[in-house]
C-alpha cells in the first residue's frame, strides 16, 4: 500500500484534512511520499523517499528529530510546529502531527501530516511574513511554542526580556532562556493552556534577575493556545510585557500605605521613631537609622544657629533603626546611644540646609560619618557592605528635628531619584508624627510637673504611722486625675491622713485637686477636729463655685469642678492609739488588725463637698499598735464603669488579706483590683499605726498655784536630763515657765504638763480655758508681753489646739540637729 491509500485509510481512521502526508519508518526515513506532500515542500518522490526526516527540516529542527522519533514510539504519535525547507531551500512553518500507522498497514511506520502554519493555525490565518512585519516592532514580546514548550518563533522584541535573538531561541524550551522568571509557574500555567484550551489573561509574574538577586522585575504574561484545523493542540502562543515600572509603582504606594498605617500610632517619641525605620526596612532599604536631636527627645525645639560655619560635631542621639541582615548589628549605634556627625560630612550638611542627598556610589574606602562606634573604630562602607545611600532631614513647620539615613548593600541597585522622593514622602509623614509626638511630650512633661508638684513628692517622716501610698490615673497619656493622697505632720506627734477624690479627669481635675489639698493642708495646721475641717472645706469649696460660677455666668466653669469632691480626713494619736475620722461623699477606709482579720469602719457618709447638706460626723476609735488603716478613693471598689459597695468591700477584703511588707503590700492591693488602665483614678494610702513608748511621755498634773511654776521647771530639767537632753533645758524651762505661767493667770481648772519626745521635744500645756493666746508686739516701755514672743523666737513651731477639756498650747524644739539623734531615750 502506497502513501496515498495509508493517507486514505488514515482519512477515514483519523479525521484528518488538509494535510500533506508522508511516511516514516521506525528510523526516521521518508518511506512514502504524496502529491499534497510535493506541492508543500516542492521535493519529487525520487528525491524524498530514501531521506532522513532531518535532511527537510531546519538545522534547528533536524537535531530534535531523534527526540522527537523517540517520542514517536513512547506516546504513539506527536503534534507540535516544525520549521521545514522546501527543495529551493526556503523555510516554510507547518504545524505537524504524527499518528501511527500500524493499524492502516501493519508494522512499525509513522504517517506525518503537515499543514502550513498559514492555513491550519485557527486565528493565524495571516502569512508568517505578515506576522512578523506586525510583531516585528512591537514593544511587546511574541513567541510561539510547540506541545514540548520549545520556541518554534518569537519576535524581536523578546529580547529585552532574556534568552538573546530569536535564532538562538528556536527548539530551546522556555526555562533555558528565560532567566528571570520562574519557569515552572510560567510552564504550568502554558500546560494548562495546551490542556484546557482555556486562554490564560494577565498573569503576573514576579521575579529576580540572576545578576541582582534583589532586583525585581514583573511582567504580565498572556496565553492562547493554537489548534489546527480539527481542534487538536499545536502549540502556545504568548505575550509578554513589562510591568516593573508599574510594580514598583504600586509597591511605593503600598509602602505609603504602610507607613500611613503603622507610623504614628502612639505618641512616644522613639517608637515614632523606630516605626518609620521598620516600615522602610527591606522595602525600600536595607538598613536605616534616625537619628533625632538631642532637644527634641525633651520635647524641645532645636536651638537655632550658624549650624552651617561650625566645625564642631553635630550631637544627636539614635532613636530607631532597622537592619535587613544580622551581620551589620555589631557595627550599630544602639538606640539611645548619642551619635555625633563630623563637620562637613553628608548628615550635617544636611541638618545644616535642611535638604536631600543621594549618592548612588559610596566610596568604599571612606568610613562611616560618624565620630565613633560601638567597635572602638570607623568602619569603611567597603567593611559594612554599603554601597548607595540617602540621607533625608525630619523637618517639620520648617523645623529640622533630625535625620534618617537609609543604605542599601551591595546586591541591591542603587537608589535612584524614584527612590529619593519615596524616601522625602515616607520621611514626612513621620516627621508629622514625631512632631506631634514632640510636642506631646513637652506638654505631657509639663503636665507631669503640675502633677508632681500637686501631690507630695514623698510623705513625711514621722514616728506616728508607717507609710506607703499607690496611685494609678485613668489619663494614661497625661498622667492626670482628680484622685490624691496626704500625710500631714500635726502638733503632739500626731499625723492626719487624707484621701480625696475630684470629679473628672485631666488637667483641670488636677488643678482643682491641688487647690483643694492646700486648703486641707492649711485647715490642717489649725488643728481643727475632722468634722469641722471638712465643714470649712465645704464652705470654701460652694463659695467658690458661687463666685466663679456667677463671674462666668454658668455653672459649669472651670472654678466649679471641685463641687461634688470627696474627701476623708483621719486623724491618729500615737500616744494612745486613738483615731478619729470624718468623711465627705467618700468610702470608710478598712482596717487591717495585727492578725490579719478587716473590717471596714461604720462611718457616717456626710454629703460631697459643695453640695449642702447636714452637717458632718465623725467617729473615734482606738487602733491597737500595727493595725494598718487602708484609705482609698472609690476606683479601688469599681469595676468598668460602675461599682457596688458590697462586691468591691468583698474584693478588698480578699485583697487586703494578703500580708507583706508595705510598700509591696499596698503595690499587690492595687494590682489585684486595678487593671492597668483603670476607668477611674485611684488612690490607696496605707498606713500602719505605731504607739510611742511608755519612757517617750512624761506628764504630771499641775495644780492653780503660781508657786508650782518653780516645780514644773525642776520636773522639766530633770526629765531631760533623764532622756539626754540637756541641751535644752534652757529653752525648755523658758517655755514651761511662760505656758504654765499663762494657763494659771488666764485660764481655770486644772493644768497637766506633758512631754513628748518623738523627732522633736514637745512640750504642751492643758487648761480648761477656751480662749486661745495671741503673740504681742510689745514696746519698749511695756513691762510684760514678751513671754509668747521669746517661745516663738527660741522654738521650731508653736500653737494652741482645742481639746473637750480645753485647750492645749504647745511648742516644739527640733531633735534632728542635736548629736546622736535619733537615740532612744534611756
Amino acid at each position: 500500500m502506497g502513501a496515498d491509500e495509508v493517507y486514505g485509510v488514515a482519512r477515514q481512521r483519523f479525521d484528518v484534512a488538509d494535510a500533506a502526508p508522508l511516511l516514516l519508518d521506525a528510523q526516521g526515513v521518508v518511506t512514502g511520499w504524496t502529491s499534497d506532500a510535493r506541492r508543500l515542500l516542492a521535493y519529487p518522490a525520487s528525491e524524498a523517499v530514501g531521506r532522513k526526516l532531518a535532511d527537510l527540516l531546519t538545522a534547528e529542527d533536524a537535531e530534535r528529530v531523534p527526540d522527537l522519533v523517540e517520542r514517536f514510539r513512547r506516546d504513539g504519535g506527536w503534534t507540535g510546529l516544525l520549521t521545514a525547507r522546501r527543495r529551493n531551500g526556503q523555510p516554510v512553518r507547518v504545524a505537524a502531527r504524527v499518528v501511527s500507522a500500524e493499524e492502516a498497514q501493519g508494522g512499525e511506520r509513522w504517517l506525518m501530516l503537515l499543514s502550513e502554519l498559514s492555513r491550519s493555525a485557527r486565528g493565524w490565518s495571516m502569512s508568517r511574513t505578515v506576522l512578523e512585519q506586525m510583531a516585528a516592532n512591537a514593544p511587546v514580546g511574541i513567541a510561539i511554542v510547540d506541545t514540548d514548550l520549545r520556541f518554534v518563533w518569537s519576535n524581536a522584541a523578546l529580547e529585552q526580556f532574556g534568552g538573546g535573538p530569536a535564532a538562538r531561541r528556536l527548539g530551546l524550551r522556555f526555562a533555558d532562556v528565560q532567566p528571570g522568571m520562574d519557569a515552572q509557574a510560567v510552564e504550568a500555567q502554558m500546560r494548562h493552556v495546551l490542556q484546557t484550551g482555556e486562554p490564560v489573561v494577565g498573569y503576573e509574574h514576579v521575579g529576580h534577575v540572576r545578576s541582582a538577586p534583589l532586583h525585581e522585575t514583573a511582567h504580565m504574561l498572556s496565553f492562547t493556545r493554537l489548534e489546527d484545523d480539527r481542534g487538536h493542540p499545536i502549540g502556545v502562543y504568548y505575550t509578554v510585557v513589562d510591568m516593573t515600572d508599574r510594580h514598583r509603582a504600586r509597591q511605593r504606594l503600598a509602602l505609603l500605605d504602610r507607613a500611613g498605617e503603622s507610623i504614628g500610632r502612639s505618641l512616644d517619641l522613639t517608637r515614632t521613631a523606630q516605626e518609620l525605620a521598620d516600615v522602610a526596612v527591606p522595602g525600600l532599604a536595607d538598613f536605616v537609622a534616625v537619628d533625632l536631636l538631642e532637644s527634641v527627645l525633651h520635647g524641645g525645639e532645636p536651638a537655632p544657629g550658624p549650624l552651617e560655619d561650625s566645625e564642631e560635631p553635630v550631637e544627636l542621639r539614635r532613636a530607631g533603626y532597622r537592619s535587613a541582615q544580622e551581620d551589620l548589628l555589631d557595627a550599630v549605634i544602639e538606640v539611645g546611644e548619642g551619635v555625633a556627625f563630623r563637620a562637613g560630612t553628608p548628615p550635617f550638611r544636611c541638618l545644616a540646609t535642611g535638604r536631600s542627598w543621594r549618592a548612588e556610589r559610596l566610596d568604599p574606602l571612606t568610613r562611616d560619618w560618624t565620630t565613633s562606634s560601638p567597635s572602638g573604630r570607623r568602619a569603611t562602607f567597603l567593611e559594612l557592605g554599603l554601597h548607595s545611600v540617602m540621607t533625608v532631614p525630619i523637618r517639620s513647620r520648617g523645623i529640622t528635628l533630625g535625620i534618617t539615613t537609609f543604605y542599601r548593600r551591595r546586591e541591591r541597585e542603587h537608589f535612584d531619584d524614584e527612590d529619593l522622593r519615596l524616601a522625602e514622602d515616607l520621611v514626612a509623614r513621620a516627621a508629622v508624627c514625631v512632631d506631634n509626638a514632640r510636642r506631646y511630650t513637652r506638654e505631657r512633661d509639663a503636665a507631669l510637673v503640675l502633677q508632681r508638684s500637686l501631690l507630695p513628692h514623698r510623705l513625711p517622716e514621722q514616728d506616728a504611722v508607717e507609710v506607703a501610698a499607690c496611685y494609678r490615673p485613668a489619663d494614661e497619656l497625661t498622667g492626670l486625675g482628680g484622685d490624691w493622697y496626704d500625710l500631714i505632720p500635726l502638733s503632739g506627734a500626731r499625723v492626719a491622713l487624707v484621701v480625696g477624690e475630684v470629679p473628672g479627669h485631666g488637667i483641670d481635675a488636677a488643678a482643682a485637686m491641688g487647690q483643694l489639698r492646700t486648703a486641707v493642708r492649711t485647715l490642717a495646721a489649725l488643728d481643727l477636729p475632722p468634722e469641722e475641717v471638712l465643714a470649712h472645706l465645704d464652705d470654701l469649696v460652694a463659695r467658690s463655685a458661687r463666685e466663679e460660677g456667677a463671674e462666668s455666668g454658668t455653672a459649669g466653669a472651670p472654678g466649679t469642678q471641685s463641687v461634688g469632691s470627696g474627701c476623708l480626713y483621719v486623724i491618729y494619736d500615737p500616744v494612745d492609739g486613738g483615731c478619729a475620722m470624718a468623711a465627705a461623699g467618700h468610702p470608710a477606709p478598712a482596717v487591717v488588725r495585727p492578725d490579719g482579720s478587716v473590717t471596714f469602719v461604720e462611718l457616717p457618709q456626710g454629703p460631697p463637698l459643695g453640695v449642702g447638706g447636714p452637717p458632718f460626723e465623725a467617729v473615734e476609735l482606738s487602733l491597737t499598735e500595727g493595725s494598718t488603716l487602708a484609705l482609698h478613693t472609690d476606683g479601688l471598689l469599681a469595676r468598668g464603669e460602675t461599682w457596688a459597695v458590697d462586691a468591691g468591700r468583698d474584693r478588698l477584703r480578699r485583697a487586703l488579706e494578703q500580708a507583706g511588707p508595705l510598700e509591696s503590700y499596698c503595690r499587690s492591693v492595687v494590682d489585684a483590683l486595678v487593671p492597668a488602665h483603670p476607668y477611674d483614678d485611684v488612690a490607696l494610702l496605707m498606713a500602719r499605726t505605731k504607739r510611742l513608748g511608755a519612757g517617750q511621755v512624761a506628764a504630771w498634773e499641775l495644780p492653780a498655784d503660781p508657786a508650782v511654776v518653780a516645780d514644773a521647771r525642776r520636773t522639766a530639767t530633770r526629765q531631760l536630763a533623764h532622756w539626754g537632753l540637756d541641751e535644752l533645758a534652757f529653752t525648755t524651762e523658758l517655755v514651761v515657765s511662760e505656758l504654765v505661767t499663762n494657763a494659771i493667770r488666764y485660764a481655770t481648772g486644772s493644768i497637766r504638763l506633758r512631754l513628748i519626745r518623738e523627732r522633736a521635744l514637745v512640750c504642751e500645756v492643758l487648761d480648761g480655758g477656751a480662749t486661745a493666746p495671741h503673740l504681742r508686739h510689745p514696746r519698749t516701755t511695756d513691762e510684760g508681753g514678751r513671754g509668747l514672743l521669746l517661745v516663738s523666737q527660741l522654738t521650731q513651731r508653736w500653737g494652741t489646739r482645742f481639746v473637750p477639756e480645753g485647750k492645749v498650747i504647745w511648742a516644739e524644739q527640733s531633735l534632728t540637729d542635736l548629736p546622736g539623734f535619733p537615740a532612744e531615750p534611756g
